[in-house]
């Protein structure tokens, strides 16, 4: 499985465990039907989900005029997803995450989400000090 695609099954399943409030695993194998996840993806899921609560709170810190809460659920469980691979993730570019999770925000998201998710990102980006 490509990268790619594990981020979009990772997004389906955190959608998923966010909103239908279900265990990961259950997630997982909802979004696989019947195969098994790779590696990536289950990272990415058991990764955001064992970190949400730093994730969350460096996301609503660099949320302006918003709240965690109030953002679409979707794009919010794309910045959880690219803010976990950005802050945990040594072996992914900081540029890959960001351009990953605008793509997936323009394809799953409204017309706005690929520009929201990007400037929240870049300023997640200058947060954790990281130079590209």
């Amino acid at each position: 499985m490509k990268r790619h695609e594990a981020r979009e099954k990772a997004l389906q399943a955190l959608f998923q465990i966010d909103v239908g409030r279900i265990p990961p695993e259950e997630a997982l194998q909802n979004v696989m039907g019947g195969e098994e996840a790779d590696s990536f993806l289950r990272q990415l899921v058991f990764g955001v989900t064992e970190h949400q609560e730093e994730i969350d709170e460096l996301l609503r810190a660099n949320l302006e005029k918003w709240t965690l809460e109030r953002v679409a659920n979707v794009d919010r469980a794309i910045l959880r997803m690219a803010a976990y691979e950005m802050k945990y993730l040594d072996d992914v570019p900081v540029k890959v995450s960001l351009d990953e999770a605008v793509e997936l925000a323009k394809k799953f998201g409204d017309t706005k989400s690929g520009r929201f998710v990007n400037g929240v990102l870049s300023k997640v980006k200058d947060a954790l000090h990281i130079q590209e």
